[in-house]
């Protein structure tokens, strides 16, 4: 454990943020996964999940939980999916 007041902070701050990040991540792979297996089937919502998930990348990007040449990959496929 850290003496010094402002590491004591960091440690506090950074242990908030790997939470944040960590729900962030799960609920963008959730609503990926939720998309690819309503296109695997066929489903007719697929659309509208294809949508949230896109949605969730741009958000997941725009936090920096992604980078965005790696959102742009999940992006297109996620939308080679919808057709």
């Amino acid at each position: 454990m850290p003496n010094i007041k402002s590491a004591k902070k960091r440690v506090i701050v950074n242990k908030t943020r790997a939470a944040r990040n960590k729900s962030r991540n799960t609920a963008l792979k959730t609503a990926i996964k939720k998309a690819n297996v309503a296109a695997a089937a066929g489903a007719p919502e697929t659309e509208a999940l294809v949508k949230e998930a896109i949605k969730k990348v741009d958000q997941a990007a725009a936090k920096g939980l992604l980078h965005k040449n790696n959102a742009a990959h999940k992006k297109a496929a996620l939308a080679k999916l919808a057709k």
